[in-house]
């Protein structure tokens, strides 16, 4: 039976990331399920399915993960837009966000009809739109638009009556449709595509001209674990030209996270060779950039998406 569980891994991680907004919380989460569920399968009665029965089992144990941790943020909730010249503040890893590979998140074997339902939730901006909501209205919400389930699935698996479900969706429907940037994005169209080729080459050549060029004019600019953001063209200029200086000479690696276009983010190094800096998420918007969003937390990060330590210079 531990095979059969196995074989749920994926799609139970994306749950769990949908819940949690961690990868690292999603993967505990997982965990702990498949111990509950192993301890529990002599009063499995096979009325459900497998999958249903475990993530039944995984909900419960998200709704008592927050309980005890709380949402994940990101830097664009926790005040207004910053400067350059404003003193770089770092919280806990723990605290914001996190950018989830979709290899871990979106499983295979779904059709591609399912694997693009899979890939807008898991979006950073819909996944932090979700912190917003308490967790139960979370837990309803994901279970019926993303997974499909009927309210009186969702009502058996959470404890709850069916009016409490339909009411927990309509406020979340509600929430969340006043929550900007949470609309469904799609693939990328041929236009987009070489929209990322540019700011790519642009990065790249160090071409800062050509990469605020390729901003909307309220974008957001942010680097977690710092709280410090960033809105505009000519804020990042800034950024680019000043702190940011010493990405000049960087090589970016593509890699599939979060549904968006990303990349991994290594700098040049002394004597060298590039050593990993950010994992960058961008978060678009017609043929513009909304969202530069480049994550530090490399040490955990980039083990996450295979990406090397190390690029040589012969690259």
């Amino acid at each position: 039976m531990v095979d059969e569980f196995e074989a749920h891994r994926t799609a139970l991680t994306g749950h769990c990331y949908r819940m949690l907004g961690s990868i690292a919380d999603a993967d505990d989460a997982v965990q702990e399920t498949m111990l509950r569920a192993w301890r529990a399968r002599d009063g499995f009665d096979g009325k459900a399915s497998v999958r249903t029965w475990l993530y039944r089992i995984a909900t419960n144990v998200c709704l008592d993960e927050i309980e005890k941790r709380g949402r994940r943020a990101r830097p664009m909730e926790e005040g207004p837009a910053g400067t350059t010249s404003d003193p770089l503040v770092k919280r806990e890893r723990t605290y914001w966000l996190e950018p989830v590979p979709d290899a871990l998140a979106v499983p295979a074997d779904e059709s591609p009809a399912r694997q693009l339902v899979l890939r807008e939730s898991i979006r950073l901006a819909f996944v932090s739109a979700l912190q917003h909501l308490p967790p139960r209205q979370r837990a309803v919400l994901l279970l019926v638009e993303v997974l499909d389930w009927a309210a009186a699935e969702v009502a058996e698996g959470l404890e709850m009556t069916v009016a409490a479900v339909n009411s927990a969706l309509q406020r979340a429907r509600a929430t969340l449709a006043g929550r900007r940037g949470v609309s469904p994005a799609g693939p990328l169209s041929a236009e987009q595509r070489q929209m990322v080729d540019r700011y790519v080459a642009a990065f790249e050549r160090y071409d800062v001209e050509g990469l605020v060029a390729l901003l909307r004019e309220d974008s957001t600019f942010s680097m977690p674990p710092y709280a410090l953001w960033l809105q505009g063209p000519a804020p990042v200029r800034d950024w680019l030209l000043g702190h940011g200086a010493g990405c000049r000479g960087s090589r970016l690696l593509p890699v599939a996270a979060c549904g968006s276009p990303a990349f991994a983010q290594y700098r040049a190094a002394e004597g060298g060779g590039h050593r990993p800096w950010a994992l960058v998420v961008l978060e678009l918007d017609g043929d513009r950039i909304a969202g530069w969003n480049s994550f530090l937390d490399t040490e955990i990060l980039f083990p996450l998406f295979g990406l090397p330590d190390f690029l040589p210079e012969d690259r």
